[in-house]
């Protein structure tokens, strides 16, 4: 993570896409297409899934020490946008009945490592999600616009069965103002901006989640 936050490259203009956006007669809604120079650069792709699974090794001990009876239960699960599987490793080693997955896009699959209890899918979340009962979405929604977000549940939606029948999506995500305010929280959430930037995504309060 901390390799990830200090790159120069991260916060510089060719990282956000600005040079190609300003030359643009009419340019796209937004100039920021980090996702997509994961996509053909593999030194940002290794820094964002490295970065993303440290992350994941450090907020999934408090998941599930803090929320854990949610997996109680559950049969299968699909990790979408899990990247090299670290939330879905915490998950499946926690819970050694749970049949974990990871949904995520071929250049991401390609460099996960191998681990003995989940299966590694690539895909793409915007077009299908593989049936499951559980859909798990971890900072994932905050990284798109509205319209990109309802798409994104109503796959997860065609995925699981129905709530008498197990099927659930578990969402974990930044709530603004969920929290009392301090500075060191303030400087979390001001980096978060930042990244959130690249890919146009939007954090939201309780009301815009809900709305959504």
């Amino acid at each position: 993570m901390m390799n990830h936050v200090l790159d120069p490259f991260r916060d510089s203009p060719l990282s956000m896409g600005l040079t190609a956006w300003f030359q643009h007669e009419k340019p796209d809604q937004s100039p920021y297409t980090l996702f997509e120079m994961c996509g053909s650069d593999d030194a940002v792709n290794a820094s964002i899934n490295n970065a993303m699974a440290a992350d994941s090794r450090f907020l999934m001990q408090v998941v599930l020490k803090e929320c854990g009876e949610i997996f109680h239960g559950i049969d299968s699960l699909v990790d979408v946008g899990g990247g090299l599987g670290g939330a879905a490793a915490a998950m499946a080693t926690a819970f050694p009945s749970l049949k974990c997955s990871v949904l995520d896009l071929p250049h991401v699959v390609a460099k996960a490592p191998p681990f003995s209890n989940e299966q590694f899918v690539a895909g793409d979340m915007f077009e299908s999600i593989p049936p499951t009962n559980v859909i798990f979405l971890k900072y994932v929604l905050h990284d798109w616009g509205d319209d990109k977000c309802i798409k994104i549940l109503k796959n997860c939606k065609q995925a699981i069965p129905a709530r008498d029948a197990g099927g659930n999506v578990i969402i974990i995500d930044i709530v603004v103002g969920s929290s009392p305010s301090d500075i060191k929280l303030l400087e979390t959430q001001v980096l978060c901006d930042l990244d959130i930037m690249k890919v146009g995504g939007v954090e939201r309060d309780e009301q815009e989640w809900k709305k959504m």
